[in-house]
């Protein structure tokens, strides 16, 4: 059995399953009230979605299922949460067992970091919504003194990802790292809309700049 075609099988088959589950609330939801959208109802905002959403996710593609690899890309893409989640889950497990993304040991590893990962976000959330059915949950998260935490979530956990990975490549990290804050800076409220586009971009510049040092043989 060959792994890859069988691996790009089961993911075709599990992503169509999911893309017919998440078209199946909103026909529930007009079969059980008996409306129905229009034809013009739907392509006018849909149009308008993809215009932004589909270049971000073809670059996110290109971007991400490198390091992410094959199966653990059909498992990201149809769970969600890649950047945040997924993605330093993986940089975390090849990171920790000596692995290259795109061998073969780097396949298996992503694969199982971001299975693992699923299951246990899967695991959290049920136990939360059963928190927050039987206790009082919901005004504790709630309290003032607990917003800070929460701002700060994904700066946290890029941040410790960072120290990381910055501090061992801290040559070629220096210059990337320099111009994404110059343009952080630059467009403070407007960087969050083009984030997944800026990642490509931050990765071109990564590889051209260590290009640049090992032609000069600085590493």
């Amino acid at each position: 059995m060959n792994y890859q075609k069988e691996i790009n099988r089961i993911g075709m088959i599990f992503t169509y399953a999911g893309f017919l589950l998440l078209a199946s609330v909103p026909f529930a939801i007009s079969v059980y009230l008996d409306v129905w959208p229009t034809f013009t109802m739907i392509i006018a905002p849909l149009l308008s979605i993809l215009a932004i959403y589909l270049p971000v996710q073809l670059i996110e593609i290109g971007t991400y299922v490198p390091m992410l690899g094959q199966g653990g890309s059909y498992l990201a893409f149809i769970t969600g949460n890649i950047s945040n989640l997924k993605a330093p889950c993986v940089m975390n497990s090849l990171e920790a067992n000596k692995a290259e993304a795109g061998s073969e040991e780097g396949e298996i590893i992503s694969t199982i970091a971001v299975a693992s990962s699923s299951i246990v976000t899967t695991i959290v959330l049920a136990l939360g919504v059963l928190l927050f059915v039987t206790t009082d949950l919901a005004s504790l998260l709630s309290a003032p003194v607990l917003g800070p935490a929460f701002d700060n979530i994904l700066g946290a956990l890029f941040g410790a990802l960072g120290v990381v990975f910055i501090g061992k490549n801290f040559k070629i990290a220096i210059v990337p790292l320099v111009v994404m804050l110059i343009v952080f800076v630059i467009m403070p409220e407007t960087y969050s809309s083009i984030v997944s586009v800026l990642i490509p971009v931050a990765a071109g510049i990564s590889i051209g700049w260590a290009r640049f040092l090992y032609k000069k043989g600085k590493i």
